[in-house]
């Protein structure tokens, strides 16, 4: 409890100062984030305050013309990809360092985690050495690739935490009535961690959505994601459609975010109580 039963006038003032403080410090954080969403809705060609006028035309421009459309499905592809190898990836990594006996356990873990470490331009320039060298430079495969070894740290986290409250004992029960292990891993683990891997994959899907740096360097003209849209129209030409564009990628990470949390807030409910 911040007050106490019979706060005195000290103690009220100090809550007030702090309240006060986080208000301060959340505005600072989310005023810059949230400029853009105004903007996007100006009828002017300008980024002014205060608007000229109330419109959607930088929302028809993003959805309506070819340029963004591409963006936005090349964007899809890769996360969607990327989301699908990390989640397998980021799931199966997360079960077994789960397991105590697995050799070099705390070793690897470190290494696992090293790309939330590591600067992303580091690893952009590696993956672009790497991959031009075996051919998918230029490629959504490679592009998917180098997403997965950003994305898969999230899901092993996530995963990782639903299965500490895991009990095991139920792996080896549906071994004695019989379940093969892949049975048993559908019809058993499966269902208690599921929140946490749809939580895992949530944060794959916005980690490549929102990725801009990996894809300067492997992506060719013609595979451009919104993001890589969004920065070099920022160089060539400034335009209120790059403010809409944002709004759209804010509301959807947000909207993922939300739901990877309940997941997750989920995922460490059920695991407890079926233990």
């Amino acid at each position: 409890m911040l007050l106490s039963p019979y706060p005195t006038f000290g103690e009220r003032i100090r809550i007030a100062l702090l309240w006060i403080w986080c208000a301060l410090v959340i505005l600072f954080l989310l005023v810059p984030i949230l400029i853009p969403v105004p903007l996007s809705f100006n009828s002017g060609a300008f980024f002014i305050f205060p608007l000229e006028g109330l419109s959607t035309r930088w929302y028809e421009m993003v959805l309506g013309t070819q340029r963004w459309q591409s963006a936005i499905g090349n964007s899809l592809i890769v996360a969607f990809g990327t989301t699908l190898i990390a989640t397998t990836l980021g799931t199966l990594t997360a079960i077994a360092l789960s397991d105590e006996k697995f050799p070099g356990r705390r070793i690897v873990m470190p290494l696992l985690l090293s790309p939330l470490i590591v600067p992303v331009v580091i690893t952009a320039v590696g993956s672009y050495l790497f991959y031009a060298r075996i051919g998918l430079a230029s490629t959504y495969a490679g592009i998917i690739l180098a997403h997965t070894a950003l994305a898969s740290p999230f899901v092993v986290v996530t995963v990782a935490a639903s299965l500490t409250g895991f009990d095991r004992n139920l792996m080896r029960a549906a071994a004695i009535s019989g379940a093969k292990p892949l049975t048993a891993f559908f019809r058993v683990m499966l269902p208690l961690i599921l929140p946490g891997v749809l939580s895992g994959a949530a944060f794959a899907f916005v980690t490549s959505f929102d990725e801009v740096v990996v894809v300067q360097f492997l992506a060719s003209a013609g595979q451009r994601t919104m993001p890589l849209e969004m920065f070099i129209g920022l160089r060539e030409k400034l335009s209120p459609a790059i403010t809409a564009a944002a709004t759209l990628m804010m509301a959807l990470s947000i909207v993922l975010l939300v739901v990877a949390n309940l997941l997750a807030r989920r995922g460490q409910k059920r695991p407890g109580a079926a233990a």
